[in-house]
């Protein structure tokens, strides 16, 4: 099983920050997670595989589930309990029927970076139209980042809003690349972008 199944994404978000937690809120179909919780999500082809291994995780621990997604290439699910150490033991018993490592993950790479200042009226309403998080204002600085495999930019998010004083506009986690769009002065924006590509970076894994 080990040689065709692919760890598309492992990666754990030790504290679930106030708006990340609140806007997972909106999107979730499971258990609603609260700012504070620790949180993990895993990424896989072939997707299917998904059910099998949130069956693993849930039965094991005290860690609740949030998502469970299958699209047209990927499955991914994100577990969370405000007991760390029962999220953390989710993803190792996962790992371990799996006999697969943390590492043998796939290296998360940064496809697009864009820092758009001053961003234009008519260009803030046509994105405030797709956005589930905060509104975009007129005249605010604006980062967008896109990365793959899809699921790290939960990661990217979290850990930008940890740096920096920004606003989450929207996040995109499934499908071949994960998208977030966040807004605030030009300075938090920078911040929030260097937290962002720096959490990337630092993630070890294996080239896809």
């Amino acid at each position: 099983m080990a040689d065709k199944f692919q760890l598309r994404c492992y990666c754990l978000l030790d504290r679930m920050q106030a708006q990340y937690a609140a806007f997972v809120g909106t999107i979730t179909q499971g258990d609603l997670p609260t700012e504070g919780m620790a949180s993990l999500y895993i990424e896989m082809a072939p997707g299917n595989e998904v059910f099998r291994t949130v069956d693993i995780a849930v039965k094991a621990t005290e860690a609740k589930p949030g998502a469970q997604i299958v699209e047209r290439e990927f499955g991914m699910f994100e577990v969370h309990s405000m007991n760390q150490a029962a999220v953390i033991e989710a993803g190792s018993v996962v790992l371990d029927r799996l006999a697969l490592k943390v590492e043998d993950r796939v290296k998360p790479q940064i496809a697009s970076v864009q820092v758009i200042t001053r961003v234009d009226s008519y260009q803030a309403q046509l994105l405030n139209r797709f956005r589930r998080g905060s509104m975009l204002v007129p005249g605010e600085t604006m980062l967008v980042l896109e990365c793959a495999p899809a699921a790290y930019i939960n990661y990217a998010c979290n850990e930008a809003e940890k740096r920096a004083s920004i606003k989450i506009v929207h996040v995109s986690s499934v499908g071949r690349y994960g998208r977030m769009w966040l807004s605030g002065s030009e300075a938090e924006i920078i911040n929030a972008k260097n937290a962002a590509i720096q959490a990337l970076e630092n993630l070890e894994g294996q080239p896809e």
